[in-house]
């Protein structure tokens, strides 16, 4: 059993305010094969996501606390949606379709997610993240 408590999110945004990337992940499927990807993803100002899409799967985001836009792209890389996730306005997660371009952006420190996908894990290919 894990239990996602604030001693767990406090561990992971230290350790994503550590990385280069400003991120960091703590998984709960078994491995990358795993069919089902959910995991806590630890989210901190600086993170730098590209705008990517992922054909094999639609992705869940359950925001835990903090604050992010969430922005979607047409094929141009012109923003045609965006949304802003944060609890105390009652905007709790989003799905993201298949193969929709996304990204998003940090807006408040220590801030962290649930996401979910189908798997097995598929690395981004460059067709696959838009420059």
């Amino acid at each position: 059993m894990q239990i996602i408590h604030n001693a767990l999110l406090n561990r992971l945004s230290g350790e994503a305010l550590k990385n280069p990337r400003r991120r960091m992940n703590f998984n709960f499927h078994e491995s990358a094969e795993s069919p089902s990807q959910r995991m806590l993803n630890a989210l901190e100002l600086g993170t730098v996501m590209p705008v990517h899409r992922h054909r094999h799967t639609a992705e869940t985001y359950v925001l835990l606390r903090g604050r992010l836009r969430i922005l979607f792209y047409d094929d141009a890389r012109v923003v045609i949606d965006s949304a802003i996730l944060d609890c105390s306005e009652g905007n709790f997660g989003v799905n993201i379709p298949l193969g929709q371009w996304h990204s998003l952006e940090v807006l408040e420190a220590g801030s962290a997610i649930f996401e979910a996908k189908d798997g097995p894990y598929s690395p981004l290919t460059d067709e696959d993240i838009l420059i």
